[in-house]
């Protein structure tokens, strides 16, 4: 796949601060949600200097909010201990209550998971990409990654094809 169709992490104008890249390895990504975060003020500056990790996050509903569990955001470097945060403390996700309700209903239903995939600062506000993913099978993993070395075979045969002309 060409760089130009490579599917974007953040959005144009954001400032990336994490990825998570094994949720895309892990799950089947069926729909994604930029959401903003409740943070508390020495959070915001360590996510400044990216101190924060994605990767054993998740988010769940929970009376009709979403809330965002296992994102550890280390202290600030330059902070107190009175002035600190909690690393691992539950997180209020802000989204619309309409988006919420249909993402609960779509839970219940389909046996879901909704997992972070960046977080990142735009128009200087902390937002995460969330998405609702379905997790995949040891044999799915082997077929994508069978997938994906076929493709690059085949464009390299293309390449040097185009070559010999």
């Amino acid at each position: 796949m060409a760089k130009s169709q490579k599917k974007r992490i953040i959005p144009d104008g954001a400032t990336a601060v994490a990825s998570n890249r094994r949720a895309r390895r892990d799950y089947d990504i069926l729909d994604t949600l930029e959401v903003g975060i409740q943070l508390r003020g020495s959070e915001v500056k360590s996510l400044r200097e990216s101190k924060v990790q994605l990767a054993e996050a998740f988010a769940l509903v929970y009376q009709n909010e979403l809330w965002l569990i296992g994102l550890h955001i280390a202290p600030y470097s330059h902070s107190s201990g009175a002035f600190g945060h909690e690393n691992d403390r539950r997180r209020k996700l802000l989204a619309h209550r309409a988006e919420i309700e249909r993402w609960s209903a779509r839970l219940d239903r389909e046996n879901l998971t909704i997992v972070p995939l960046s977080l990142y600062f735009k128009d200087g506000r902390a937002k995460l990409e969330i998405a609702l993913g379905r997790g995949k099978a040891q044999v799915d993993r082997r077929h994508d990654i069978a997938k994906r070395d076929a493709d690059r075979e085949a464009e390299r045969a293309m390449s040097r094809r185009s070559g010999k002309d």
